[in-house]
């Protein structure tokens, strides 16, 4: 029993024994995804609320997760621009209102990102 021929029988969905699953699991080690907080957060969502969407993306979660952070820095770069030229959140010089405005504007871009991108 050599690693080709495992290889071999599993990729063509032949029967495998005991020992040659062993075997193909210490070959072929699984493919652990990392994903940003929003992608983290769409994932959770799934699992708890939508399973049905989760298992008719099945093979494609990762790519899904991996665009649902693509979209939430996308969006969020474009609402801090737009918003940063808002007078409601421009630079007043005082420290503490320029941090409150900052955070402001924070949430309510992730409120956003989650509303449209996460949470659907």
């Amino acid at each position: 029993m050599n690693k080709d021929e495992v290889l071999r029988k599993a990729e063509n969905g032949e029967g495998l024994t005991v020992e040659e699953i062993k075997l193909y699991q210490s070959i072929v080690k699984p493919v652990k995804h990392v994903y940003g907080k929003y992608g983290t957060l769409a994932k959770i969502y799934l699992e708890e609320h939508n399973v049905g969407k989760m298992w008719a993306l099945a093979g494609d979660l990762p790519a899904y997760l991996h665009g649902i952070d693509k979209q939430a820095e996308e969006l969020y770069s474009v609402m801090y621009e737009k918003l940063s030229k808002d007078e409601q959140y421009k630079r007043t010089g005082n420290y503490i209102e320029d941090v409150r405005r900052i955070n402001e504007m924070q949430s309510r871009i992730e409120e956003e990102i989650l509303n449209e991108i996460v949470y659907v």
